[in-house]
């Protein structure tokens, strides 16, 4: 794609970024084939091809309006355009580009920006968040039925024969960390600990299992996604300086990595470098952390997990939703599957497997219409095999989908650990 980029944007960093992007782009269109956006309205604007030449258009000089804005919003930033690619467009990263710059050019009507900052001032901070999770979570019998499914319920499992001991501590979030010679991090996350704490606790006591400690990083905290994807870039690279702070003394003294029990966390702290690359003082320690961030299921594709099988007993089918931080942002299809049927798990087949579940991250909060009717699309295909329970990898989209069905939604590690 030719482009020529205003004079005042050509030069800087961002307009060099954007331009390598926009050029690696032939028009091509087979994005528009899975993009989920697209397939809901039918609109060439709400498609990648379509929204790559509104960011080409706005970024050449061309007016800007809120029509621009509200064609760049409405995407779910799932990445599904980057795996059917035959380009290798960075189409996510053009997109943060095009959303800041129309921002920047035209502004927010003022509800969208106290909805933003509302999100900003709750969700990064676990304390406030729990609080009035619990509170929507005990008036949620008595709200309308469009409030009541924003508000995830309390999660209420089956109970599973998993072995010898497994039930215990099952909804807790104590740790109960072992002392092993190898060590790696953990992130404790902002919203998970309200939602589900047991995630972590499962991941520990799986990793215990393989000789290997889990230890949560005193002043770690939110990963910054939240603030980054809401017009709060510069508070997000706070949260994720922060968080490298936090973690960097265990980093020196031999942790081997940082682990990510939820799948969207773990896509932007391998962010870190890339985001944090013109800092002076984080560029390089930036760059170390995203090398060494793991998902979990990174971490039990390359250990020996003969000591899992023996307390593991299988129980029912079992639906696997890949979120697309996942398997888009990660490149980690099929990791988790592999997993859980050499444990032994029955897994069902889920059509239309790489298309969003619609939570991404705030979008279920910013685009409920959307986003509600992207999660009924999902859950049909989910529950096409008739499951006895549906498992995850991310937080957010465990909470999305169990506000839209019955079946018990959990992370797929709960099952072994």
């Amino acid at each position: 794609m030719q482009t020529a980029l205003a004079d005042i944007i050509r030069d800087t960093p961002t307009g060099q970024e954007a331009d390598r992007i926009l050029r690696s782009c032939v028009h091509c269109g087979f994005c528009n084939a899975t993009c989920p956006t697209y397939q809901l309205l039918g609109d060439e604007l709400d498609g990648p091809r379509g929204r790559i030449y509104l960011i080409k258009q706005m970024l050449e000089g061309n007016a800007v309006t809120v029509h621009t804005l509200t064609h760049l919003d409405r995407c779910l930033t799932c990445r599904n355009c980057e795996t059917t690619c035959p380009s290798g467009v960075r189409y996510g990263a053009l997109l943060e580009i095009g959303r800041e710059v129309a921002e920047q050019r035209i502004g927010r009507p003022w509800p969208q920006r106290v909805q933003r900052w509302l999100i900003r001032q709750i969700l990064p901070y676990p304390k406030r968040f729990a609080a009035l999770l619990r509170l929507g979570q005990f008036f949620r019998p008595l709200l309308p039925r469009a409030l009541k499914q924003k508000i995830p319920p309390r999660q209420v499992f089956l109970p599973l024969p998993l072995g010898e001991g497994r039930g215990e501590g099952r909804g807790r979030s104590e740790h109960q960390t072992q002392i092993h010679a190898r060590k790696m991090l953990v992130l404790e996350g902002c919203a998970q600990p309200a939602l589900a704490p047991n995630i972590n606790a499962a991941a520990t006591r799986v990793l215990n299992r393989l000789g290997i400690s889990l230890i949560p990083a005193t002043n770690a905290g939110c990963c910054g996604a939240a603030c980054h994807h809401t017009s709060g870039v510069e508070e997000g690279l706070a949260q994720a300086r922060r968080n490298i702070d936090a973690w960097w003394p265990h980093l020196e003294t031999g942790s081997e990595a940082i682990v990510m029990t939820a799948s969207g966390c773990g896509v932007h702290v391998k962010d870190y470098g890339h985001l944090l690359r013109d800092d002076p003082v984080y560029a390089d320690k930036a760059r170390c952390v995203s090398a060494l961030t793991k998902d979990i299921s990174e971490i039990l594709a390359k250990e020996n997990l003969s000591a899992l099988k023996s307390k593991t007993t299988p129980a029912g089918k079992i639906a696997f939703q890949s979120p697309c931080t996942l398997q888009h942002g990660q490149k980690l299809g099929g990791v988790v599957e592999k997993i859980l049927r050499d444990l032994g798990f029955e897994l069902v087949p889920v059509p239309e497997a790489h298309l969003c579940c619609g939570s991404a991250g705030t979008y279920s909060l910013l685009q409920t219409a959307l986003s509600s009717q992207l999660r009924t699309r999902k859950l049909a295909t989910l529950e096409n095999g008739k499951p006895q329970r549906i498992v995850t990898a991310n937080i957010g989209c465990l909470a999305h989908l169990q506000t839209g069905t019955t079946i018990p939604v959990q992370h797929w590690v709960e099952l072994i650990g």
